[in-house]
């Protein structure tokens, strides 16, 4: 039997193996989304949205999707680019003069008084390819990290933009602006660009401009009061005994409040449904159905690597990333697929970007296919659930 070109047998190993994870106690629950072709093959809801009160997980379960965020905030960049508002090449400062003159670390490590001079202005393009020299704390080194630690302690609760944007002004860039990948706060900064040139929220622009148009009814930047009773719990790793610990919970959880800071980086919560529906929009190069949000030529783009044959060479956390694929416009993408770490299973041109607390999605244009697998597990190290996911629906294709 065959359902949207997939074999069910084959499909039902990709349920049981993440049912694996739910036994194994890994993770608490997770949901599992497999379109490909115009229909949804799978939608899986396994295991609970909360241990300690056995709550199920159910298809319309809402998510903290962390970065997942980011190719929302990209394609919203995108938008304004088309309309003129904004220019690739465009120096930033023009509407955030707090960036207009950086220093920039001697040493990426060293003292955060020993700095130097940009050699050339913050662009557009440099936040979208995360080549402007901005860090988190957890990607900097020496005491940079804990600048970014001091500086960003609390900010998720009420700060505003400008507020917080002053507070990134304060610290060094790692690395010149355009010279190497390194992963930070840039499309946090282009959150707050948007709104600068908008006059809207970021939460405002995104709902009515990109989540209305696209019926994503279920994500925001915060989880009212009603819809608590569906927002899975956050879990972390703790590092001494490895067993997964509550690390935020719907009842007393940041994203409740609606005032709290609207992170173009990573603040969004959403469901598998309605992310599909985003993940749709870049498959099909700026339409969703009847819908166009996007030109062809802005989509090309953000699937189109920007990194140079040097840059690509630079490790990324702790190993070399860009080997099998390169980075575009809020997205990676797919360019030698034998390359892959760990497995080269996505074909190329497939795309993506992931998020923290284990969330992930793929689109691949050559087989026309998007899988989302959604759960609630913050963990620096690496977490072999997602490659599972992936190979296994890779392998149950049949046509």
């Amino acid at each position: 039997m065959q359902h949207a070109g997939f074999s069910a047998a084959r499909l039902a190993k990709v349920t049981a193996a993440m049912q694996g994870y739910v036994e194994r106690g890994e993770v608490s629950g997770v949901v599992t989304l497999v379109w490909r072709r115009g229909e949804i093959a799978q939608i899986d809801a396994l295991g609970y949205r909360d241990d300690a009160d056995r709550l199920p997980m159910a298809r319309d379960t809402l998510f903290r999707i962390a970065s997942m965020t980011k190719p929302v905030t990209t394609a919203a960049i995108m938008m304004l680019i088309e309309e003129d508002l904004l220019a690739l090449d465009a120096p930033v400062a023009r509407w955030l003069p707090e960036l207009a003159a950086p220093r920039v670390l001697r040493d990426p490590a060293g003292p955060l008084d020993e700095t130097v001079e940009a050699r050339a202005p913050i662009t557009v393009l440099d936040l979208l390819t995360h080549r402007a020299g901005f860090c988190y704390h957890f990607t900097a080194l020496g005491p940079l990290a804990d600048a970014y630690s001091a500086v960003f302690n609390g900010f998720e609760s009420q700060v505003s933009t400008d507020t917080w944007l002053s507070r990134v002004a304060t610290l060094p860039l790692m690395f010149q602006p355009g010279s190497r990948w390194h992963y930070g706060i840039a499309t946090d900064i282009l959150g707050v660009l948007i709104q600068r040139i908008t006059g809207q929220s970021l939460g405002d622009f995104f709902r009515t401009r990109i989540f209305e148009p696209l019926g994503m009814r279920d994500t925001a930047f915060w989880v009212p009061e009603a819809q608590l009773g569906r927002f899975a719990t956050a879990y972390g790793i703790d590092p001494a005994t490895k067993q997964r610990v509550v690390e935020d919970h719907p009842a007393n959880s940041r994203w409740a409040n609606s005032r709290r800071f609207q992170g173009g980086g990573g603040g969004l919560v959403s469901t598998a449904q309605d992310y599909l529906q985003f993940a749709r929009l870049l498959l099909a190069r700026g339409r969703l159905d009847d819908t166009r949000l996007l030109s062809h030529r802005s989509v090309d783009l953000m699937r189109s690597n920007f990194l140079s044959r040097d840059q690509r060479r630079q490790p990324a956390f702790g190993h070399v990333l860009w080997a099998g694929q390169g980075f575009g416009l809020g997205l990676s993408i797919v360019d030698d697929a034998a390359q892959q770490l760990p497995l080269g299973y996505r074909s190329v041109g497939s795309f993506s970007w992931p998020g923290a607390y284990g969330t992930s999605w793929l689109a691949d244009p050559v087989e026309d296919m998007i899988a989302i697998m959604l759960i609630q597990r913050r963990s620096i190290e690496p977490f072999p659930m997602v490659v599972d996911f992936e190979r296994r629906v890779y392998d149950a294709i049949d046509d």
